[in-house]
């Protein structure tokens, strides 16, 4: 997936351009109060040069810009056939950068004070090597923000369809970040309710893709209660995991 040298996020050795196969990011558009639930966490530690690694299609750089008017953008996404669909969505505005790589040598000259990675790290080989740049990317006092999908148990159709390497535990994520040298400042499983929906669909009916519909079925009705009740009670496990990791000053 990626050398030792840059984060090759869906590149492979022969340099061909990557191709995204995963079919639903479409799907995921419907996701809007699912994402600004994510960004309830994420919001406070929001910097003014914040980079998106696998920005896709836009659509959660889409609610950042929102939650973060004041702060330039600087979105990366390796896949061929994603790329042109960010560069549109963002075109004119003069906030934000978009660039069709891995994270390589540009990204020094970006120096951002935040990265975010939403549904990313899991599509990533090496995800230690990976945690380990972008560690050394980030200045002192710069955060880094992680969304994973969670529980290995519930690993199935749909996670080899959208070409997951893995689920994490909360155990293993916080692992990783201590030893890229990241502080973890808050680590949460995240979505109880999408356990039981993600078994049925990736290890009972054995699906492949996400239909918007479904989407926007789960955004409407489920995501409400679901957020109102995990913002009093962090649940035992869930779909996800969140972290908030922190470069501290090592003197």
């Amino acid at each position: 997936m990626e050398s030792t040298n840059d984060l090759r996020i869906g590149a492979d050795a022969s340099n061909r351009p990557f191709v995204y196969s995963g079919t639903e990011l479409n799907a995921m558009e419907e996701a809007q109060r699912y994402h600004r639930w994510i960004l309830r966490y994420f919001q406070p530690y929001l910097g003014r040069r914040i980079m998106e690694i696998g920005a896709g299609a836009g659509t959660f750089a889409s609610r950042l810009i929102e939650s973060a008017p004041e702060s330039e953008f600087f979105l990366f996404e390796p896949a061929a056939n994603l790329f042109p669909l960010l560069r549109r969505r963002f075109e004119g505005d003069s906030r934000v950068q978009t660039y069709n790589d891995s994270v390589d040598a540009r990204a020094a000259s970006v120096a951002p004070d935040t990265v975010v990675m939403v549904n990313v790290l899991e599509h990533v080989e090496n995800d230690a090597e990976c945690l380990r740049q972008i560690y050394a990317l980030l200045p002192t006092d710069g955060h880094l923000l992680v969304f994973v999908p969670a529980l290995p148990a519930i690993y199935g159709s749909l996670d080899r369809a959208f070409e997951h390497f893995r689920r994490y535990r909360k155990a293993e994520l916080s692992t990783a970040l201590a030893g890229a040298g990241f502080r973890t400042l808050h680590i949460r499983y995240f979505n109880l309710v999408g356990v039981a929906a993600w078994f049925l669909s990736g290890r009972i009916l054995k699906h492949t893709t996400v239909p918007a519909g479904n989407v926007r079925f789960y955004d409407r009705w489920v995501v409400p209660p679901s957020s109102w009740m995990e913002n009093w009670w962090e649940p035992p496990v869930g779909q996800s995991l969140l972290a908030v990791a922190h470069k501290a000053c090592t003197t």
